[in-house]
C-alpha cells in the first residue's frame, strides 16, 4: 500500500494559512510599503532596500512578489488608483436622487479622500510623473478613468450623453482636469475650501454632459 504524499512547500499550512496565503499578505505589504514611502519620500527615497525595510521583509520575498523596483512602483499606483475608483463609485452607487446629487456625492467622496489620504494622493498626482515606468502607467489609467467617468455619465444621464467618437476624448478631458485641479489645490497654488473644488468639479461634468445631450 503506497503512504500519501507530503504537502508541498506551496500546499502545506502553517497557522491555519495556506502558503499562497502569506505569499499574498506579503505582496500586500510590499505593496503598501511602497505607497507609503512613495507618498512621504518621493520616487528617488523608494529603493528596494527601504522597501524592504519599511514592510519588515527581506529582499528574498521583495522578488517573490515583484521582478524589481519598478514593478513595485507600479503595484503602488495601481493599488491607490483602484482605492480611488471604488470611493467614487461607491459614493455614487450610495446615494439616491437626482444625477446632480450623486455627482455631488461622488466628488465630495474624492475630496475627503485626498484630505484624509495625502501621502495616497501624492502618489496618484504627483510622484505618478515621477519615473517612466509610472508615467507610462499613469497614462494608462487616465484612460481607464476615462472610461469609467463615460460609463458613469451613460449611467446619470442616458447612453446617448457623449457619442462614442467623442466619450472617451470627453472622459480624458475631464479627468486630467479635475487631476490638475486638484494637485494645484494640494500644492497650495488655489486657495479652495472643499466645497468650492466639489463645485466647480460637479458644475464642469454637468456642462460637459449637458452640452452633449444640447447638440
Amino acid at each position: 500500500m503506497s503512504t500519501p504524499a507530503e504537502p508541498s512547500a506551496t500546499t502545506r499550512t502553517y497557522g491555519g494559512r495556506s502558503a499562497d496565503d502569506r505569499r499574498s499578505e506579503r505582496r500586500d505589504r510590499l505593496v503598501a510599503a511602497t505607497a507609503r514611502l512613495l507618498g512621504e519620500r518621493g520616487e528617488g527615497a523608494t529603493t528596494m532596500t527601504a522597501v524592504c525595510a519599511e514592510a519588515g521583509l527581506t529582499e528574498r520575498y521583495f522578488y517573490e512578489s515583484f521582478t524589481g523596483r519598478e514593478a513595485a512602483l507600479v503595484a503602488a499606483l495601481d493599488a491607490v488608483s483602484d482605492d480611488i475608483a471604488a470611493t467614487a463609485v461607491a459614493a455614487i452607487t450610495d446615494t439616491e436622487g437626482t444625477a446632480t446629487a450623486r455627482v455631488h456625492a461622488a466628488l465630495a467622496a474624492l475630496a475627503t479622500w485626498v484630505d484624509d489620504h495625502p501621502g495616497d494622493a501624492r502618489v496618484a498626482l504627483v510622484e505618478s510623473s515621477a519615473h517612466p515606468a509610472l508615467r507610462a502607467r499613469r497614462r494608462e489609467l487616465l484612460g481607464t478613468f476615462a472610461d469609467l467617468v463615460v460609463t458613469e455619465a451613460a449611467e446619470l444621464y442616458g447612453p446617448s450623453t457623449w457619442s462614442p467618437a467623442r466619450a472617451r476624448a470627453q472622459g480624458l478631458l475631464y479627468v486630467a482636469g479635475l487631476a490638475e485641479l486638484v494637485t494645484a489645490r494640494m500644492a497650495g497654488e488655489l486657495a479652495l475650501s472643499t466645497d468650492e473644488l466639489v463645485e466647480i468639479g460637479a458644475d464642469s461634468f454637468e456642462r460637459l454632459a449637458r452640452d452633449a445631450r444640447d447638440d
